[in-house]
Protein backbone atom coordinates (compact mmCIF):
# COMPACT_ATOMS: atom_id res chain seq x y z
CA UNK A 1 0.00 0.00 0.00
CA UNK A 2 1.68 3.21 -0.65
CA UNK A 3 2.04 6.07 1.51
CA UNK A 4 -1.50 7.87 2.76
CA UNK A 5 -2.57 11.34 1.17
CA UNK A 6 -2.86 13.66 3.97
CA UNK A 7 -4.53 16.84 4.28
CA UNK A 8 -7.71 16.13 2.11
CA UNK A 9 -11.18 17.46 3.35
CA UNK A 10 -13.10 16.51 0.28
CA UNK A 11 -13.20 13.95 -2.41
CA UNK A 12 -14.26 14.48 -6.11
CA UNK A 13 -14.76 11.89 -8.47
CA UNK A 14 -15.49 11.45 -12.78
CA UNK A 15 -18.47 9.65 -13.23
CA UNK A 16 -18.26 7.71 -16.28
CA UNK A 17 -15.97 4.73 -16.59
CA UNK A 18 -14.75 6.12 -12.43
CA UNK A 19 -17.95 5.28 -10.76
CA UNK A 20 -20.31 4.47 -13.57
CA UNK A 21 -19.56 1.04 -16.26
CA UNK A 22 -20.08 2.95 -19.29
CA UNK A 23 -19.76 -0.72 -20.81
CA UNK A 24 -22.61 -2.09 -19.65
CA UNK A 25 -25.52 0.03 -21.48
CA UNK A 26 -23.57 -1.98 -24.87
CA UNK A 27 -23.44 -5.36 -22.52
CA UNK A 28 -27.14 -5.32 -21.88
CA UNK A 29 -27.53 -5.18 -25.51
CA UNK A 30 -25.53 -8.28 -26.28
CA UNK A 31 -28.72 -10.30 -27.60
CA UNK A 32 -28.60 -7.62 -30.56
CA UNK A 33 -25.37 -6.25 -30.67
CA UNK A 34 -23.24 -9.95 -29.94
CA UNK A 35 -19.75 -10.17 -31.16
CA UNK A 36 -20.69 -6.27 -32.03
CA UNK A 37 -20.86 -5.67 -28.37
CA UNK A 38 -16.71 -4.61 -27.57
CA UNK A 39 -16.18 -2.66 -30.60
CA UNK A 40 -19.30 -0.72 -30.32
CA UNK A 41 -18.46 0.28 -26.65
CA UNK A 42 -15.09 1.03 -27.48
CA UNK A 43 -15.64 3.26 -30.44
CA UNK A 44 -18.88 5.33 -28.86
CA UNK A 45 -16.85 5.95 -25.79
CA UNK A 46 -14.03 7.53 -28.17
CA UNK A 47 -16.01 9.13 -29.86
CA UNK A 48 -17.84 10.62 -27.30
CA UNK A 49 -14.86 11.95 -25.70
CA UNK A 50 -13.44 13.48 -29.08
CA UNK A 51 -16.57 15.12 -29.69
CA UNK A 52 -16.50 16.97 -26.51
CA UNK A 53 -12.57 18.15 -27.16
CA UNK A 54 -13.64 19.22 -30.50
CA UNK A 55 -16.85 21.05 -29.57
CA UNK A 56 -14.94 22.78 -26.48
CA UNK A 57 -12.11 23.82 -29.16
CA UNK A 58 -14.70 24.86 -32.08
CA UNK A 59 -16.57 26.69 -28.75
CA UNK A 60 -19.57 24.77 -30.06
CA UNK A 61 -20.91 23.47 -26.96
CA UNK A 62 -23.39 20.82 -26.35
CA UNK A 63 -24.70 18.95 -23.73
CA UNK A 64 -23.79 15.47 -23.09
CA UNK A 65 -26.89 14.34 -24.13
CA UNK A 66 -26.43 15.36 -27.14
CA UNK A 67 -22.78 14.48 -27.32
CA UNK A 68 -23.59 10.60 -26.45
CA UNK A 69 -26.27 10.54 -29.18
CA UNK A 70 -24.08 11.83 -31.71
CA UNK A 71 -21.20 9.23 -30.96
CA UNK A 72 -23.66 6.35 -30.76
CA UNK A 73 -25.00 7.27 -34.34
CA UNK A 74 -21.19 7.00 -35.52
CA UNK A 75 -20.55 4.41 -33.99
CA UNK A 76 -23.68 2.04 -35.29
CA UNK A 77 -22.91 3.74 -38.83
CA UNK A 78 -18.92 2.80 -38.81
CA UNK A 79 -20.15 -0.69 -37.42
CA UNK A 80 -23.02 -1.60 -39.50
CA UNK A 81 -25.38 -2.33 -37.22
CA UNK A 82 -29.06 -2.16 -38.58
CA UNK A 83 -31.87 -2.10 -35.76
CA UNK A 84 -33.95 0.69 -35.76
CA UNK A 85 -34.89 0.24 -31.90
CA UNK A 86 -31.73 -0.09 -30.67
CA UNK A 87 -30.87 3.46 -30.42
CA UNK A 88 -33.08 4.52 -28.12
CA UNK A 89 -32.73 1.54 -25.85
CA UNK A 90 -29.04 2.28 -25.41
CA UNK A 91 -29.83 5.85 -25.11
CA UNK A 92 -31.65 4.92 -22.15
CA UNK A 93 -29.21 2.68 -20.65
CA UNK A 94 -26.98 5.30 -20.76
CA UNK A 95 -29.43 6.28 -18.11
CA UNK A 96 -29.12 3.46 -16.19
CA UNK A 97 -25.87 2.53 -16.09
CA UNK A 98 -23.82 -0.27 -13.22
CA UNK A 99 -21.87 0.63 -10.28
CA UNK A 100 -18.52 -0.80 -10.64
CA UNK A 101 -18.71 -3.35 -7.13
CA UNK A 102 -16.63 -1.59 -4.82
CA UNK A 103 -18.54 1.96 -5.01
CA UNK A 104 -21.43 1.99 -2.61
CA UNK A 105 -18.65 0.97 0.38
CA UNK A 106 -15.89 3.03 -0.75
CA UNK A 107 -18.68 6.29 -0.67
CA UNK A 108 -20.00 5.09 3.27
CA UNK A 109 -16.44 4.64 4.36
CA UNK A 110 -15.15 7.98 2.96
CA UNK A 111 -18.68 9.62 4.60
CA UNK A 112 -17.61 7.85 7.99
CA UNK A 113 -13.92 9.11 7.94
CA UNK A 114 -15.97 12.43 7.83
CA UNK A 115 -14.45 13.43 3.98
CA UNK A 116 -17.01 15.68 1.78
CA UNK A 117 -17.86 13.84 -1.64
CA UNK A 118 -19.11 14.61 -4.62
CA UNK A 119 -19.38 13.98 -8.58
CA UNK A 120 -17.43 16.18 -10.98
CA UNK A 121 -18.66 15.03 -14.69
CA UNK A 122 -18.96 15.77 -18.58
CA UNK A 123 -22.90 13.94 -17.82
CA UNK A 124 -25.68 16.53 -17.78
CA UNK A 125 -27.83 17.09 -15.03
CA UNK A 126 -30.58 14.89 -16.05
CA UNK A 127 -28.26 11.92 -16.66
CA UNK A 128 -26.04 12.67 -13.70
CA UNK A 129 -29.64 12.99 -11.06
CA UNK A 130 -30.39 9.37 -13.09
CA UNK A 131 -27.60 7.62 -12.58
CA UNK A 132 -26.94 8.27 -9.16
CA UNK A 133 -30.73 7.54 -8.18
CA UNK A 134 -30.45 4.47 -10.30
CA UNK A 135 -27.50 3.56 -8.19
CA UNK A 136 -28.77 4.94 -4.59
CA UNK A 137 -25.74 6.99 -4.15
CA UNK A 138 -27.56 10.17 -3.92
CA UNK A 139 -27.34 9.89 0.24
CA UNK A 140 -23.39 9.63 0.05
CA UNK A 141 -22.45 12.87 -1.57
CA UNK A 142 -22.71 15.88 -1.54
CA UNK A 143 -22.93 17.05 -4.51
CA UNK A 144 -23.28 16.47 -7.84
CA UNK A 145 -21.58 18.74 -10.04
CA UNK A 146 -22.09 18.97 -14.30
CA UNK A 147 -20.08 20.90 -16.45
CA UNK A 148 -22.65 22.61 -17.57
CA UNK A 149 -22.28 25.31 -15.10
CA UNK A 150 -19.28 25.76 -16.97
CA UNK A 151 -20.33 25.37 -20.43
CA UNK A 152 -17.48 23.67 -22.20
CA UNK A 153 -15.84 20.34 -21.36
CA UNK A 154 -13.10 19.12 -19.18
CA UNK A 155 -10.13 19.62 -19.37
CA UNK A 156 -10.75 23.42 -19.10
CA UNK A 157 -9.79 24.44 -15.80
CA UNK A 158 -13.05 26.39 -15.24
CA UNK A 159 -14.37 22.91 -14.91
CA UNK A 160 -12.56 22.18 -11.85
CA UNK A 161 -12.82 25.41 -10.70
CA UNK A 162 -16.80 24.27 -10.15
CA UNK A 163 -15.47 21.69 -7.46
CA UNK A 164 -13.56 24.67 -5.09
CA UNK A 165 -16.64 26.45 -5.38
CA UNK A 166 -19.21 24.02 -4.76
CA UNK A 167 -16.99 22.66 -1.75
CA UNK A 168 -15.42 25.73 -0.30
CA UNK A 169 -12.38 23.56 -0.40
CA UNK A 170 -8.86 24.37 -1.89
CA UNK A 171 -7.59 22.43 -4.66
CA UNK A 172 -4.71 21.14 -2.63
CA UNK A 173 -6.89 20.04 0.42
CA UNK A 174 -9.33 17.72 -2.51
CA UNK A 175 -8.51 14.42 -3.97
CA UNK A 176 -9.58 13.69 -7.46
CA UNK A 177 -10.47 10.06 -8.54
CA UNK A 178 -10.43 9.35 -11.92
CA UNK A 179 -10.33 6.42 -14.64
CA UNK A 180 -9.46 8.75 -17.32
CA UNK A 181 -5.60 9.07 -17.04
CA UNK A 182 -6.54 12.65 -19.55
CA UNK A 183 -9.33 13.88 -16.77
CA UNK A 184 -6.51 12.51 -13.97
CA UNK A 185 -3.31 14.23 -15.13
CA UNK A 186 -5.66 18.05 -15.90
CA UNK A 187 -6.77 17.51 -12.34
CA UNK A 188 -3.22 17.72 -10.98
CA UNK A 189 -2.08 20.26 -13.24
CA UNK A 190 -4.97 22.38 -11.94
CA UNK A 191 -3.91 21.63 -8.60
CA UNK A 192 -5.71 19.25 -6.92
CA UNK A 193 -3.99 16.10 -5.60
CA UNK A 194 -5.04 12.78 -7.92
CA UNK A 195 -5.63 9.41 -7.23
CA UNK A 196 -5.54 7.63 -11.18
CA UNK A 197 -8.28 5.15 -10.63
CA UNK A 198 -6.52 2.30 -13.63
CA UNK A 199 -9.15 0.12 -14.27
CA UNK A 200 -8.47 -0.48 -18.15
CA UNK A 201 -4.65 -0.53 -17.76
CA UNK A 202 -3.76 2.72 -19.65
CA UNK A 203 0.03 3.94 -19.94
CA UNK A 204 0.81 7.46 -18.21
CA UNK A 205 0.41 10.19 -20.07
CA UNK A 206 2.56 12.52 -21.78
CA UNK A 207 0.59 15.94 -20.78
CA UNK A 208 1.48 18.46 -17.69
CA UNK A 209 0.30 17.28 -13.97
CA UNK A 210 0.85 13.80 -12.86
CA UNK A 211 -0.98 11.61 -10.41
CA UNK A 212 0.08 11.59 -6.57
CA UNK A 213 -1.08 7.71 -6.57
CA UNK A 214 -2.07 5.07 -9.44
CA UNK A 215 -4.89 2.35 -7.82
CA UNK A 216 -6.25 -0.47 -10.39
CA UNK A 217 -9.94 0.47 -8.85
CA UNK A 218 -11.31 2.64 -5.72
CA UNK A 219 -11.17 -0.21 -2.87
CA UNK A 220 -8.13 1.55 -1.75
CA UNK A 221 -9.08 4.69 -1.42
CA UNK A 222 -10.09 4.89 1.82
CA UNK A 223 -7.18 3.90 3.23
CA UNK A 224 -5.23 5.66 1.23
CA UNK A 225 -6.79 8.75 2.60
CA UNK A 226 -6.15 7.66 5.87
CA UNK A 227 -5.06 10.85 7.69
Amino acid sequence: MAAPLTGIRACVFDAYGTLFDFASAAQRCRDVLGEKTTPLTALWRDKQLQYTWLRSLQGQHADFWQVTGEALDYAVDTLGIADPGLRNRLMELYLTLDTFPEVPEVLRRLKAAGLRTAILSNGSPRMLEAAVGNAGIAGLLDAVLSVEAAGVYKTHPKVYQLAIDRLGVPAKEISFQSSNAWDAYAASAFGMRVVWCNRYGQRPERLPGAPDRVVRDLSDLPALLAD
